[in-house]
């Protein structure tokens, strides 16, 4: 297996992010790309990860590989990768090793122990949410930075009339973002009905980092169910989270 990546800022950039929310998980790697599906230890939120084929500049890959990796670790060699940097990604057949090479001024090598990690895979696949809401990204950001101020989790609202809106309060203090069709950076609402929402602050100001991935992104949920947020740069990426509710009582 060999892998070559000249835009490294698609590792370097989401892997730190990924890691805040899960501390190891198994990459796959296979004919389609290089990906993670993984929830954190908590059960609250699921990862789903993918570099596609296209985005290497080299892509050597028979059949599929299955690498479990601390990501702390990987992050700490992320960060040591200059934007200049090619990024060289092996492993030899059987090994328990990853090889990461970085070519740039001179070579510099590092090497990771793969781990043995097995978990379900999530059946994200099974959702079917309530309604879709695409964002410019950094609507999302700054809605969740304002929750900050009030509250310890957001509700999210959607209507048919295409309406969104974040609300936060606390026990002195009240946020809220309202947005109506046509407002600029609220790009579509898709919803039969209207839907509400209730999730962690502790997450979404996680998961909120990756709007400087791409300038737009989408929002799926429904009525105390999960959400869906979705990053993604065409043809190279995406980086979707599955974040539970929380169920008002």
């Amino acid at each position: 297996m060999k892998l070559e990546l000249s835009d490294v800022e698609l590792l370097k950039n989401t892997v730190p992010i990924i890691a805040e929310i899960v501390d190891e998980g198994v990459f796959k790697i296979d004919q389609n790309g290089l990906g993670m599906l993984s929830p954190d230890r908590a059960m609250v939120a699921v990862i789903d990860f993918k570099i596609l084929s296209s985005a290497f500049d080299t892509y050597q890959v028979e059949g599929e590989h299955n690498i479990g990796l601390n990501l702390s670790n990987f992050v700490s060699i992320l960060k040591r990768v200059k934007s200049s940097d090619k990024l060289i990604m092996e492993m030899e057949e059987g090994g328990n090793k990853l090889r990461l090479t970085l070519e740039g001024n001179g070579k510099r090598t590092f090497e990771l122990p793969l781990l043995d990690i097995s978990m379900e895979k999530p059946p994200v696949d099974q959702l079917a949410f309530g309604g879709k809401v695409q964002l410019e990204s950094d609507v999302f950001e700054e809605g969740v930075a304002d929750a900050e101020i009030a509250g310890d989790s957001i509700i999210f609202q959607a209507g048919p009339e295409g309406g969104f809106s974040m609300h936060a309060k606390g026990d002195i203090s009240s946020s809220k973002l309202e947005m109506v069709d046509k407002d600029k950076g609220l790009l579509g609402v898709e919803t039969q009905q209207a839907i509400k929402g209730r999730y962690p602050l502790e997450y979404l100001r996680k998961m909120a980092k990756a709007s400087k991935l791409t300038d737009q992104m989408t929002l799926e949920f429904g009525n105390d169910y999960p959400m869906r947020i979705a990053f993604q740069v065409i043809d190279k990426m995406q980086l979707s989270f599955i974040l539970a509710p929380r169920v008002e009582e």
